[in-house]
C-alpha cells in the first residue's frame, strides 16, 4: 500500500522555523523526485519546492521562499523534509507531499501550517 504521511505541521509565530517530514512507503522511493505543495484557504495548490531522486542537482524553489525554504530527502529513510526558517503569516497554508515519475505521482494528506502572533 502506497504512503506517504507527512508530519511536523503546527502553529508559530512570524519569523519562527518549522521542518515538515514526508515519510514514505509503498513504491520505490529513491525512483522519485518529491515536491512540496501547499494550499491557503480560498486558493489553488502551488509548488513550493522540489527535489530530484537521488537529490543531486539543483532543487526547485517558488520565488515566494527562496531563501527561507530549504527541501531534502534521505533516501535511507525514504522521508523528505521541508525544513522552513523566517516564516510568515501568508505560508499559513496546508502542506502536501507528492512523489513523482513521469506519469505516475502519489499524495499525502498534508499538514497544516499556521503562522500567526
Amino acid at each position: 500500500q502506497v504512503q506517504l504521511v507527512e508530519s511536523g505541521g503546527g502553529l508559530v509565530q512570524p519569523g519562527e522555523a518549522l521542518t515538515l517530514s514526508c515519510a514514505a512507503s509503498g513504491f520505490t522511493f529513491t525512483h522519485y523526485a518529491i515536491q512540496w505543495h501547499r494550499q491557503a484557504p480560498g486558493k489553488e495548490r502551488e509548488l513550493v519546492a522540489g527535489i530530484s531522486s537521488n537529490g543531486n542537482g539543483n532543487n526547485l524553489y517558488a520565488d515566494s521562499v527562496k531563501g527561507r525554504f530549504t527541501i531534502s530527502r534521505d533516501n535511507t529513510k525514504n522521508t523528505a523534509f521541508l525544513q522552513m526558517s523566517s516564516l510568515k503569516p501568508e505560508d499559513t497554508a496546508v502542506y502536501y507531499c507528492r512523489a513523482i515519475m513521469g506519469r505516475s505521482s502519489y499524495w499525502g494528506q498534508g499538514t497544516q501550517v499556521t503562522v500567526s502572533a
